[in-house]
């Protein structure tokens, strides 16, 4: 009797050949992660490289090693290094801080049950697919002085025939932001939305038999629920953002007078058009730096991913 008991309770024995060595899937994943790690880590290399070098391509005899001659003249020879710094943390601010407010209002309201609520939906998210040179293309052509909105308000008294608005350093900014609220705002809508449907409508209901009216319900449920969501796509949005090249590049090309230069409107302008390879990549370099520290700091403010909800 003891011997069928232990029989039973004896583990079963692995065929021979049959197990699996634990590296497989190791080997496995390595091409591709391999790949992954070229595709990063090579650029990223190739950047810190040249950084360190006097790099132009138009007047060869001047390449060599540079050390940090580079960077001591980005920090404290270069003033216009520091105003598209300026002005970049300025874009990203406002942007996001817009994109954010009214990607938040659109997705509560399309998140309420209408008719056409699918269409509506449909007509917020479609901006997000226009590329940015598109979206520059629609942007100039509402802002052209013979052509565009400026003609119309001229007709009716308003304002003076031949103005533009990104021709004008008081109004250039927020004719850019303007243009980039119109493809910007679906980004936050669709990911608050998709957050918003994940809150049980049970914590509603119990918050109105209690007594909690919209504003608390929404200050006290959905906000916090929406915590992880606002970090997230605040911090996505704020890189990408801060590395907008293609609409500016487009709309203004940094002017007029430069003051729509953004750090890395700088870089593309000064390693191309400049030829100047070795102080660009110096320039985004110290781009990375910045928007890493600036990453890391927010997201510790912010505690992503605490269970404080």
């Amino acid at each position: 009797m003891a011997d069928a008991v232990k029989e039973r309770t004896r583990p079963p024995r692995r065929r021979r050949g049959g197990s699996t060595p634990r590296s497989l899937p190791y080997l496995l994943l390595a091409p591709a992660g391999l790949l992954m790690l070229g595709f990063i880590a090579y650029p990223m290399l190739s950047v810190l490289y040249y950084s360190l070098q006097d790099y132009n391509v138009t007047k060869p005899w001047r390449n060599g090693f540079a050390g940090l001659d580079n960077f001591r003249q980005i920090l404290t020879d270069d003033p216009f290094f520091w105003d598209t710094l300026a002005f970049s943390a300025r874009w990203v601010v406002v942007e996001v801080g817009l994109q954010l407010i009214f990607g938040l209002i659109l997705a509560l309201l399309i998140n309420q049950t209408f008719i056409g609520r699918g269409l509506a939906r449909a007509l917020v998210f479609s901006p997000w697919a226009v590329s940015g040179v598109l979206t520059s293309t629609i942007w100039l052509l509402i802002y052209n002085p013979s052509t565009g909105v400026s003609r119309y308000l001229a007709d009716a008294g308003i304002g003076e025939y031949g103005t533009s608005v990104l021709a004008d350093t008081g109004t250039v900014f927020w004719g850019a932001v303007l243009a980039e609220l119109w493809r910007g705002v679906p980004f936050f809508a669709i990911l608050i939305l998709a957050d918003l449907q994940s809150v049980s409508k049970d914590l509603y209901e119990a918050a109105s038999v209690d007594g909690a009216g919209r504003l608390r319900q929404f200050w006290h449920i959905t906000l916090p629920h929406l915590k992880d969501a606002i970090v997230l796509s605040t911090l996505l949005r704020a890189v990408w953002e801060f590395n907008n090249v293609d609409l500016l590049y487009t709309l203004t090309n940094g002017g007029p007078a430069g003051v729509t230069t953004t750090l890395p409107l700088y870089v593309a302008q000064t390693g191309i058009e400049g030829n100047e390879f070795g102080y660009a990549a110096a320039l985004t370099t110290v781009a990375f730096v910045i928007l890493l520290f600036c990453s890391i700091l927010y997201l510790r403010l912010s505690k992503f991913g605490g269970d404080d909800k």
